[in-house]
């Protein structure tokens, strides 16, 4: 490339470094000067332009810069047009931006020519925004320029997206008497938005006593209904690993693996498992909008990184995210109460837990513990852990017991005066107080209580609101439960009689049927009888 200042007369081909202002409009700088451009120069007085006449074998600045930017490109990161010599690099999908830091200052080392401008390591993008640019400097390059980036890029990827997976988290929230109502609903609304600005789906929220064998319980509870993301908000933060929380972590089966981080703020956060599933005992940032520790962690996480001990303890170079702990939190941060969220689709779950047990030898079976919970507990855990964006139970035989096995759950028990007579009964009870404002609704039945969070979803993940079907599982050609129900189809099911629930409809619409396929027989293991229970408590 030449640049420099050229006569008018010599100008053609040229690419005009500067705009150019005329009476009877502007040539704007990169525009490649013809000859019909030469009289309007000399008619504005114009008879000398700065500019590049390009080489053989040289790149014009945006053709550079697509050419270095598609060197870039990696998993989860494309370039898009360039323009005016920069080509920026977007994410494709929602994940934690990783870049090879040696090869940028490589490139960048090149040819001052070539800049690239990226995020800092492991930030948190959504998809769509610009992770990198690409800028070239002059008017143009040579190729020898762009092979000189290609070498210092190498064959591997410089930058890469790691997609955040998509997980149930449950979040415990633990009180004390005189704790301000507020201290719920911050909890709740604070960790709801965080996961789900990851991605991931925060369904299930328990309330317990800051008590070990409490948390320890819900705990368990929040593992059977498939949650595998475990939050725990304290009343107190923990000061010892032998402290409420912590030593709760152990007695549902876990281990501790980090308590403390080099991070302000966010020094309290404890990381533990049970079994593969992460616990986070949250900070006391945690209430608050503002990036800490917290966000780290989960980021991690989700992003499928490793998150143990050594990599917390890493975190201490750029831990110091503010340097004032004490500033002022954000003023709106603690709504008046906590909010459940909705999916994209308003699906309701209605869990029938009213039947007599008559085969259970006197007990009743819905109160009897699997994995140390009552199954009527897990079945409503279960649905609450789901996108489902609300929970009905119907309750009949020995209601109060029922009821209270379900104390603390963000569910409605609707009570069933003719539950003798039927399954039937139950269902019209359940669908007369369905919520105005559901397209849909997931049929239940409470003493199945390997049915998780998981199947739920996929049942809502297989509805269609522009072509409503009922939606079932299946193993091996056999139709099994739960079953989601169009809103179109309520009043029917209304009309059903007896003991079999709305089975006749299934036969009636089979056309309007959509089979989902599930790996287990979670969905036709039912308890009836006390040996199904000790056959289930033995799986």
């Amino acid at each position: 490339m030449i640049f420099g200042e050229f006569p008018v007369a010599e100008a053609g081909g040229l690419l005009l470094a500067h705009s150019l202002r005329l009476p009877d409009g502007v040539l704007k700088k990169r525009r490649r000067v013809t000859s019909a451009d030469f009289q309007a120069l000399r008619d504005a007085g114009i008879e000398r332009v700065y500019g590049a006449r390009l080489a053989p074998g040289d790149l014009d600045e945006d053709a550079a810069a697509a050419a270095v930017a598609a060197m870039l490109a990696g998993t989860g990161v494309e370039a898009r047009r360039a323009h005016t010599g920069r080509c920026n690099l977007h994410a494709t999908a929602r994940g934690l931006f990783e870049v090879d830091a040696a090869s940028i200052d490589r490139l960048n080392a090149v040819d001052e020519a070539v800049t690239v401008a990226t995020l800092p390591q492991r930030t948190a993008v959504r998809a769509g925004a610009v992770v990198a640019t690409v800028k070239i400097i002059p008017l143009a390059v040579g190729s020898e320029v762009i092979d000189g980036c290609r070498a210092a890029v190498g064959q591997g990827a410089a930058f890469r997206l790691r997609p955040f997976a998509a997980k149930r988290a449950a979040l415990i929230v633990t009180g004390q008497p005189g704790d301000p109502a507020k201290n719920y609903a911050t909890a709740v609304n604070g960790s709801r938005r965080r996961i789900e600005d990851l991605g991931s789906h925060l369904g299930l929220v328990q309330r317990c006593a800051h008590d070990r064998d409490a948390v320890a319980r819900a705990l368990r509870e929040a593992l059977g209904a498939g949650c595998d993301l475990l939050l725990v908000s304290g009343a107190t933060v923990p000061k010892d690993r032998g402290d409420t929380i912590p030593s709760a972590i152990v007695a549902a089966g876990g281990l501790i693996e980090r308590f403390g981080m080099p991070v302000e703020p966010g020094n309290m956060l404890l990381l533990g498992r049970i079994g593969d599933v992460p616990v986070i005992i949250l900070p006391g940032c945690a209430r608050s909008r503002r990036l800490n520790g917290l966000d780290w962690v989960l980021q991690r996480l989700l992003a499928g990184l490793p998150m143990g001990d050594a990599q917390i303890r890493a975190m201490g170079v750029g831990g110091l995210i503010r340097s004032a702990p004490e500033a002022v939190e954000d003023e709106d941060a603690s709504e008046p109460e906590a909010r459940r969220s909705a999916s994209g689709c308003r699906i309701a779950a209605l869990v029938l837990a009213a039947g007599s047990s008559s085969r259970m030898g006197g007990a009743n079976k819905l109160l009897c513990e699997v994995d140390g919970v009552p199954m009527v507990r897990r079945a409503a855990n279960a649905a609450l852990a789901s996108r489902c964006v609300s929970v009905q139970v119907v309750t009949g035989h020995q209601a109060e017991a029922v009821e209270q096995a379900l104390s603390g759950l963000e569910v409605e028990c609707l009570r069933n005066p003719d539950h003798a007579t039927g399954m039937a009964s139950s269902l019209r009870t359940g669908l007369a107080a369905l919520p105005e404002e559901a397209d849909a609704v997931v049929v239940m039945l409470a003493d199945m209580p390997r049915v998780g969070a998981s199947l739920i979803d996929r049942l809502i993940a297989a509805w269609d609101s522009r072509a409503p079907r009922i939606v079932a599982p299946v193993r091996g050609g056999r139709r099994g439960n739960p079953i989601l129900w169009p809103r179109a189809l309520v009043a029917e099911m209304a009309t059903v009689e007896g003991d079999v629930g709305a089975r006749s409809l299934l036969q009636t619409h089979a056309d309007r049927v959509a089979r989902v396929e599930w790996d287990d027989d979670a969905i036709f293991a039912d308890v009836d009888t006390p040996a199904a229970l000790r056959a289930m408590e033995s799986r």
